[in-house]
C-alpha cells in the first residue's frame, strides 16, 4: 500500500544538450574550370546554463537550433571548409564565445569523399572531355550485385551495382518544362546534378556453348563507360543523362544487351544567405534528403527484348 503522506522524492536535472543534427552542407570551390567538393554532415550539440528552460520553459538562454543550422551554412561561405576539423573548430569556438549561457559545444562531422571521374580518350567529341574537372564519384558507397538464373539448359546473368553516388557540379540545366498552377520550381540554367545510381545489365550469354564473358573486366568496363557518359553529357534532364549512360554501355560492351536504371535525383538547393548579409555565388547548397525525383528506364540493344524486372527492389 502506498503511503501518500511521505514527501515526494526530489527530482533534479542531469546532463543535457541541444542543437541541430545532421546539417548537410556541400561546398563547391571553383578554381577556374577545376572544381573541388567538400561534402559534410554537421551535427551541433550545445550545453551550459539550461536549467531554466527545462524547469520553467523560459527560453531566455536558448539559441534556436534553426540559428545553429544557419550558422553552419554561413560559416561555409565565410570560413570555407579547408578540413572537417578546422570547420568544426570555427563553429565550436563561435558558439561558446558568442553565447554566454553556452559553456560547451560539441560538433560532430561526417565527410563524404569524392574522386574525379576520368574522362575517355575520345575527348574531341565531348564537352571538354579531356579536361573534365567538374564531375565526381563518391567513394566507398558502391555495392556490386549479380543475379544468376539457370534452368538446367540456359542461363540468365543480370549484374550491376547500387549506391554509387555521382555528381556534376555544373553542365546541367533544367528548364522548358510544363507549368501549371501548382508549379513553383524555378528554371535552372546551371545546377548541380547528382544521383545515387542503381543499375542492372543483362548479358547475352545464355548457353554453355557460347564463349563466357570476362566478368571482372566486363564489370569494370561497364562501370567506366557509364561514369564517363555521366561526366561527358551536357545534361538538360536526368532522363537524357540516363539514356546516354545506358547507350554508352550497349555501344561499347557487345556482351550486354539491356541496361535498367533507377536514378533518384539527389537535389541540391542554393541556400539563401542574404539574411546574413552574404552573397551565394553558386557555392553553398542544401543537400535535400527527401522527397526526391525518381527517374527509371531501360536501354536496349535494337531488336532485343527487355527482361530485367521494372522493379529492382528485390533484384
Amino acid at each position: 500500500m502506498t503511503d501518500n503522506s511521505r514527501p515526494a522524492r526530489p527530482v533534479v536535472l542531469g546532463q543535457n544538450q541541444y542543437g541541430k543534427a545532421e546539417n548537410r552542407v556541400v561546398k563547391i570551390t571553383r578554381d577556374g574550370a577545376t572544381h573541388h567538393i567538400k561534402d559534410l554532415n554537421v551535427s551541433v550539440a550545445l550545453s551550459g546554463a539550461m536549467d531554466d528552460v527545462h524547469y520553467s520553459g523560459s527560453n531566455a538562454h536558448v539559441l534556436p537550433t534553426d540559428t545553429t543550422k544557419n550558422t553552419v551554412y554561413a560559416f561555409a561561405k565565410e570560413h570555407g571548409m579547408e578540413s572537417a576539423e578546422q570547420f568544426g573548430i570555427h563553429l565550436a569556438r563561435h558558439f561558446v564565445t558568442s553565447q554566454e549561457p553556452i559553456t560547451t559545444a560539441r560538433i560532430r562531422i561526417e565527410e563524404y569523399a569524392w574522386e574525379r571521374i576520368e574522362a575517355s580518350d575520345a575527348s574531341s567529341r565531348f564537352i571538354g572531355a579531356d579536361e573534365v574537372k567538374h564531375s565526381f564519384v563518391r567513394q566507398g558507397q558502391e555495392v556490386r550485385v549479380t543475379q544468376i538464373t539457370y534452368d538446367g539448359s540456359s542461363w540468365e546473368v543480370i549484374s550491376g551495382l547500387k549506391d554509387l553516388v555521382v555528381m556534376n557540379s555544373t553542365n546541367s540545366e533544367f528548364w522548358g518544362y510544363v507549368k501549371d498552377k501548382y508549379t513553383t520550381l524555378k528554371e535552372a540554367y546551371d545546377r548541380i546534378l547528382a544521383t545515387q545510381v542503381s543499375a542492372r545489365w543483362r548479358f547475352n550469354w545464355t548457353d554453355d556453348e557460347q564463349k563466357m564473358p570476362h566478368w571482372e573486366k566486363s564489370y569494370e568496363q561497364a562501370r567506366k563507360h557509364m561514369l564517363q557518359a555521366f561526366a561527358e553529357t551536357y545534361s538538360l534532364s536526368l532522363q537524357q543523362t540516363l539514356y546516354q549512360m545506358g547507350a554508352r554501355i550497349i555501344n561499347n560492351r557487345s556482351e550486354i544487351d539491356e541496361v535498367r536504371f533507377s536514378l533518384p535525383n539527389k537535389h541540391h538547393f542554393l541556400v539563401d544567405l542574404e539574411p546574413f548579409g552574404l552573397k551565394n555565388d553558386n557555392e553553398v547548397y542544401f543537400a535535400a534528403d527527401r522527397p526526391y525525383g525518381l527517374i527509371e528506364a531501360t536501354v536496349l540493344r535494337d531488336g532485343c527484348e527487355a527482361r530485367i524486372p521494372v522493379d529492382l527492389t528485390n533484384l
